[in-house]
Parts: structure tokens; sequence; C-alpha cells
């Protein structure tokens, strides 16, 4: 397998290997400054839905903005913008992404969301966006423990446990659980494909893990796909899951659906399928998975993509299910299942209760039943509105970006109803949920 990315920015990403594609177009002009106008009726297009036509007439690469000249009143006005404020860029009849819009997709009970995108423009983000370093990436040191192996086989000889020593075993203690870990973190594992580049296993393993970072840690879906892309993820393995969420994520449903048609799959499409509206499909397949002595995992998830549905009785139903399965495979197993099963059920049961026009201002605090241990939160209220929820205590290892991600889908649908689990911390997600329902339904008057 050769290297993903053969040549280098020498932009403003200069450590960072990206291939060619039409972003490039545009960056290359960054390389110098432009004193005059490059064309007429060049097109910008604004994050915020606005476009403006005219000449773009200066771009200052190492501030990441631009002046651009429109007519105003029968008058030439120059404008300076930034990058982050700016979705495209259209210059000689080409079109160039700065800035992705990557909204929340449209479900199977809604009308399309006017950010869906074409199987084309998926492509596009992600040969664009996706190809390129993330903004704070160069600024970011390469800081890891000197005593790490970097060689880092794919099956380590030694015995035990040492963090300090094994890359696997130091990214899962210390850089997963530790937030102001993990752009280091990405940073490192980006070193080791350069270090590994002639190392074709070791590489497209290194490259995986670059793309389940970018998914887990930070949701950048662009580049996540970019990466998953590269290291040719195949359906039933769990990253190839990822990347169809990635399409979805970024607005093409019917793309994530393709890569989910296929005979065998593994249990982590039962939640992505439930996330999509195919909530029948889900449970289907988690009855195969129930069969296969994995029932604790498998009701689990088809009960939360009944309750993701609003199929409240029906996910109490697979709760119980849980509940019910003696086969565990130890007993901390049985507990954290049935634990948070039992949790499910009592919050679903609190829906009414924890609808916030109901509930009293102030702050209220609950806990529910997590991977490791208790989730504990704290949820603010003021004139009838979720002001905030913020999780106060936890002992979670792999909660990846469940905690940041959950409690802002909560304050955005003011609603404990329909959240979506976060990908591979599905667990601390609806501990998170059941928690805040708990707390909610304190106040209620």
């Amino acid at each position: 397998m050769q290297p993903p990315h053969p040549t280098r920015f020498t932009v403003s990403h200069s450590k960072f290997k990206v291939g060619r594609s039409t972003f490039s177009v545009l960056l290359g002009f960054f390389v110098c400054l432009m004193p005059t106008a490059l064309r007429a009726e060049d097109l910008v297009e604004f994050l915020n839905g606005a476009k403006a036509t005219g000449l773009m007439k200066e771009i200052r690469k190492e501030k990441r903005e631009f002046d651009f000249e429109i007519q105003l009143g029968g008058r030439k006005l120059v404008r300076t913008y930034t990058f982050d404020k700016v979705h495209a860029v259209t210059m000689q009849g080409k079109r160039h992404i700065l800035t992705p819009m990557v909204a929340s997709p449209a479900t199977d009970n809604s009308s399309e969301s006017p950010a869906s995108r074409t199987k084309a423009q998926v492509l596009e983000l992600i040969n664009t966006v996706g190809s390129t370093p993330p903004d704070w990436f160069d600024s970011t040191p390469l800081d890891y423990p000197k005593t790490l192996e970097l060689d880092w086989p794919l099956n380590p000889n030694e015995k035990g446990w040492n963090n300090q020593k094994n890359v696997g075993q130091y990214k899962w203690d210390v850089i997963n659980p530790n937030p102001g870990r993990w752009r280091s973190g990405l940073r490192l594992m980006h070193h080791l494909m350069t270090l590994h580049k002639n190392q074709p296993a070791l590489l497209e393993r290194d490259i995986k893990v670059v793309g389940e970072m970018y998914f887990e840690l930070f949701q950048d879906y662009p580049r996540a796909a970019f990466w998953l892309r590269q290291a040719k993820v195949q359906v039933p393995e769990p990253q190839s899951i990822h990347l169809a969420e990635c399409y979805w994520r970024m607005g093409n449903k019917q793309m994530a659906l393709d890569m989910l048609n296929a005979r065998s799959l593994p249990t982590n499409a039962i939640k992505l399928l439930g996330d999509m509206g195919q909530t029948d499909r889900a449970i289907q397949l988690a009855g195969a998975f129930a069969k296969m002595n994995r029932p604790h995992e498998a009701y689990l998830l088809a009960g939360d993509a009944c309750r993701v549905a609003g199929r409240h009785q029906e996910a109490i139903s697979f709760y119980q299910k849980v509940l019910d399965s003696p086969d565990a495979r130890n007993e901390e197993y049985a507990k954290r299942y049935h634990g948070l099963a039992r949790d499910c059920i009592e919050a679903l049961n609190l829906t009414e209760k924890a609808n916030v026009a109901k509930v009293a201002d102030g702050a209220y605090r609950a806990s529910s039943v997590g991977y490791s241990g208790a989730v504990e939160v704290e949820v603010r209220v003021t004139n009838h509105q979720i002001e905030e929820v913020k999780v106060t205590k936890h002992v979670e290892k792999q909660f990846y970006a469940a905690i940041t991600d959950t409690t802002a889908q909560i304050v955005k649908k003011q609603s404990v109803r329909g959240i979506d689990a976060t990908s591979r911390a599905t667990i601390t997600s609806q501990a998170i949920v059941n928690a805040t329902a708990k707390a909610l339904a304190k106040g209620a008057q």
C-alpha cells in the first residue's frame, strides 16, 4: 500500500501530506499575494446562505482572509472576509469549498433538508475539505512519551499492559479519556503514518486509526470519510459503518444505505439504521444478533432504535428483554446492561414529567448507569428552557465525543426525546439522556 498523500501543502499546513484535489487550485493562489483582480464575476458563498459576486482582489494566506470587490449602489467597494465565514468560492468557473456546512440529516419522517447533498457533492467535500488538515494541526505540538515504541507492531510480543510503551495502550488509556490529548494524539498518529510509509501493513492500520479518531473524537465527518476511504474499509468491518454514517451525516442517506445493503453487518449497524429511521430493519438485525448469544447488546440497541423513533412502548419491551435475558458474559457485564435497561425504562416512563415546559426554574441533578459506573448530570432550566446540561461526574473511559455531543443535542432539541446516541459511546450517551430525564422530572410542577 502506498502512502496516501505523495504531495505536500506548502501553504499553512506544510507538515501534513495531502493528495492533489480541486481545492489545491484555490490554495495555489495563496502561495503569493495577488494585488490585482483575477477575473470578472467571482462568487463567494457565505455560511449564512448569502452570496456575493464581484472580483477577488487579494488573498492573505497567513491571516486566512481575502479582499473582495463588489458593486453597491453604482460604487465599487472592497470588503475583507475571513475564511471561517465563507462556505465556498467560485473562481475561473471552478467551485472550491473553504468551510463545510454539515447539517443534521433529514429522517424518514421529515422533508428533505436543503443541506442534503448529491453523491458528487459529498465526494467533493471529502476530496477537498477531507483531504486537508484541521486549522489547529500545525500549532499542535507532537507530544508523546519518549518511551513509546513507535514501531508499533501489529502483534506486540510483550506481555502485560504498559501504556507508556505500547502505542495502542497509550491511545486507549491516555489519549481517548483525555480530550486535552485528542489533538496531540491525532498528530502522533499522522507522525506514525510517516514513519511507516514503507511498511504497508502498518500504514494501513495507521490510516484506519486516523479515520476512526476523526470520527469518534472530533465528529469530523469529511476527514473521517477521507481516511476511512484511504484505508479501503469494507463491510462487515465495524469501521465501514463509520464510513456509512459519515455519508449520512454529510447529507446523502442513499450512500449510507448502499453500504448497509449487505448480507453480513456488524453490530454497530443496528444503531446507525435506527438513527437513520430504518427502525424495522434495525429491529430485524438486532433479532439476528440476539440469536447469536448476544441478546443484551442487541436488545438494548433495538430499544434505542425504537426510542429514537418515538416508539416508546416497543422500546420498553426491548429493554425488558435485556432484563429477562439469562445469559451474560459475566457478572459485571450483566450488571451494566441490566442497570442501563432499568434506567432507560424509568426515563421513558418519566417522559411526560421531563417535559421542560412543565419544569420550574432551577438546577437539578440526577445520575444513571454508564459503562464504567454512574454518570451524573446537572440540568439548568430558565423560563421553561433547558439552558445547560452538564456532566458533573463520571468514571467513563472510552466516552469519545458523547459528553459534549449528547448534552448539546438535548439543549438544541429542548427535550430528551429523539436523541441519537454518539457512535462508539452509546451507553454513555444513553446514561446522559436518562440522567437528564430524571433530573428534569424532579422539577416538574
